[in-house]
């Protein structure tokens, strides 16, 4: 009975569709017609503004302004603080995806407005502070050869901070923040630095050390391959590039290879360690105080690798790890910085293609970068050069 049921109420619906489909009438206008034309956009467009919302315009860092600045030509318009993109992933030992982090990021942020970024917890906007913020795009990386990507990535680096600043009277040299990536673009970073700021302490938030020294274990392994997102800090430190005494890890959690050999690598290095669980006991508080009282008065970078969150709220990450901090708490500690001299900074490691459908560790990404741009303003720093 049921396919007989559906013919005749399809038949009866058709009918009476057919029934109330009255042709227009000669000299009468429509309902609609009749309304003032305004009301559906006819009239003129004088009082409509085309200020940008989250979801037009070129998609770069929070709508900022896009510039040439690798451009060779002296007439490109000047900047503070410059955003670009590191689009680089083949130095990443467990899963690949972060050359597409640059993208995922700023589509993370497609939310920020500058003109709309108050901190509810800092009071201030850093947007509309004396640092003039825009997106340089992505550094033009080969994918198929680490050493000439990280030198391109390093040539970008040295192209946009040399030249002159917006605001000369805070600092003549623009500050860079960088979206990786994959943690190997770091080192790429503070290659460059050191050029202008000097020797800086390092404040690495991340899951693992990345001080691993790549000839420890066994030998038999390649210059070539010795470079990756594991051993930057590492490579960093031999450079010459990075504090011998006033660096330091937050967030470590992540399984050691050997623990002796491994911390005192890392001793070496320079670092102390804050343990993601360290917060239990000492609170963000007490995070923010033992990375102020190492880092003291000196020149700061800061590299966030995502997995540092919990992969709760960061699942996009080449190697996440269970236990690590939640995106508040995480915030909390970056805003707490204030009052560092903080020189640079990047976020890494977020490979969008493990991420959810709601964009998670995206978003988070992208609000840590807005508070990072928020410490580089927060200080004006005079370069040593």
């Amino acid at each position: 009975m049921q396919p007989y049921l559906y013919l005749f109420l399809s038949f009866f619906c058709s009918a009476v569709a057919r029934e109330i489909s009255f042709p227009p009438i000669a000299g009468v206008r429509s309902y609609a017609s009749q309304l003032p034309l305004q009301r559906y956009g006819a009239a003129s467009d004088e009082d409509v503004s085309l200020e940008t919302d989250p979801m037009d315009g070129l998609t770069s860092f929070a709508h900022l302004p896009h510039v040439a600045c690798f451009s060779a030509a002296e007439e490109v318009e000047s900047y503070d603080i410059a955003v670009i993109g590191a689009p680089f992933d083949t130095g990443t030992s467990y899963r690949p995806g972060a050359r597409f982090g640059p993208h995922g990021i700023r589509d993370g942020s497609r939310r920020i407005r500058p003109l709309h970024s108050w901190n509810m917890y800092t009071g201030y906007n850093p947007f509309l502070q004396w640092a003039k913020a825009v997106d340089c795009g992505d550094a033009p990386l080969t994918f198929v050869d680490n050493t000439v990507a990280l030198k391109q990535l390093g040539k970008a680096h040295k192209i946009i901070s040399n030249r002159l600043a917006t605001n000369i009277s805070a600092s003549k040299i623009p500050r860079i923040l960088m979206l990786g990536g994959d943690h190997t673009v770091t080192l790429a970073a503070l290659r460059s630095t050191i050029d202008h700021w000097g020797v800086v302490n390092v404040i690495h938030f991340d899951s693992h050390i990345d001080t691993w020294n790549p000839h420890a274990v066994g030998g038999g392994v390649s210059d070539y391959a010795a470079v990756n997102h594991g051993t930057f800090l590492h490579i960093a430190h031999e450079e010459g590039l990075i504090s011998n005494e006033s660096s330091i890890h937050a967030g470590i959690r992540a399984p050691l290879g050997t623990r002796h050999r491994d911390l005192d690598n890392d001793a070496r290095c320079g670092f102390d360690i804050i343990k993601a669980r360290d917060i239990d006991e000492i609170g963000v508080k007490g995070i923010i105080k033992r990375i102020k009282d190492r880092v003291g008065n000196g020149n700061a970078y800061i590299t966030v690798d995502i997995d540092v969150l919990d992969p709760a709220y960061a699942p996009a990450t080449g190697t996440a790890e269970p236990g690590g901090w939640s995106t508040r708490e995480l915030l909390s500690i970056i805003d707490g910085l204030s009052g560092l001299k903080v020189i640079g900074a990047d976020v890494v490691e977020v490979s969008p293609a493990y991420d959810n459908a709601g964009e998670t560790t995206c978003i988070a990404a992208g609000e840590v970068a807005r508070s990072l741009i928020g410490l580089m303003v927060d200080v004006p720093v005079s370069a040593s050069s």
